[in-house]
C-alpha cells in the first residue's frame, strides 16, 4: 500500500461522507435549513459541532488503542467496523417532534448537532479511525470535512436536493467501505 503523506485525512474524509449520506445528522442539517433558512450560521454550526465531537471521540480511540494489546485492538477495530458496516444499512429517520433549540441558527445547529453525534455511526467511526491512522489532527480533520462534504450542500440546496439523493447506494456503498476496513484490519492489523 502507498502511504501517501495526507492518506489518513484522505481516508478519514471518504469514510465518515460515505456514512454521513442518510444519517440522521444529515436529516438534522435539512431540518434546520427549512427552519433557520440562514445556511451560513448553519454551516458554522455544524462545523464547531463536528470538530469539538470528533476531536474528543478521536482522542478517546486513542487513548483507548493505548490500554489495549495491538492484538486485543486489532479485533475489536475489526468487529466494530464490520458493526458499522451493518449499521449503515439501516436507514436513519428523524423524528417528526424533533425539538431544536428556540435560540439562533448557529447556535441551535451547534447544540443539536453536538448532541446528534454523540453515539452516531460517524462519532465511532472517528474513534476507530484514530486507533488504526496517524497523525490525529488528520483524522480529526478528514472526518470533520467528510461530515461538511455530506451535508453542507444539503444546507444550501434544501429540500429539493435531499429528495434526489440515492441514499439506497449511498449506504450500500457505505457499508461496503466499513466491511472493508474491517476486514482489512482483521487481515492485515494494526500498523
Amino acid at each position: 500500500m502507498i502511504d501517501l503523506p495526507l492518506s489518513s485525512l484522505l481516508v478519514s474524509a471518504g469514510t465518515v461522507t460515505l456514512s454521513e449520506i442518510g444519517d440522521k445528522t444529515q436529516l438534522l442539517a435539512l431540518l434546520l435549513a427549512a427552519r433557520f433558512r440562514k445556511p451560513l450560521p448553519i454551516i458554522a454550526g455544524i462545523f464547531v459541532a463536528t470538530l469539538l465531537n470528533h476531536a474528543v471521540s478521536a482522542w478517546l480511540g486513542t487513548v483507548i488503542a493505548h490500554w489495549l494489546t495491538p492484538e486485543v485492538l486489532r479485533w475489536v477495530v475489526a468487529v466494530c467496523f464490520i458493526a458499522i458496516a451493518l449499521w449503515t444499512l439501516k436507514p436513519d429517520t428523524l423524528e417528526d417532534d424533533a425539538k431544536l433549540p428556540a435560540h439562533g441558527a448557529f447556535i441551535a445547529t451547534t447544540i443539536a448537532f453536538f448532541l446528534a453525534e454523540i453515539g452516531d455511526k460517524t462519532q465511532v467511526a472517528t474513534a476507530l479511525l484514530a486507533t488504526k491512522y496517524s497523525p490525529l489532527w488528520q483524522v480529526i480533520s478528514g472526518t470533520t470535512l467528510g461530515m461538511l462534504v455530506a451535508d453542507v450542500p444539503v444546507v444550501l440546496l434544501g429540500a429539493r436536493f435531499a429528495h434526489k439523493l440515492p441514499l439506497k447506494a449511498a449506504r450500500i456503498t457505505a457499508a461496503i467501505v466499513f466491511l472493508a476496513l474491517g476486514l482489512w484490519v482483521a487481515l492485515r492489523g494494526i500498523a
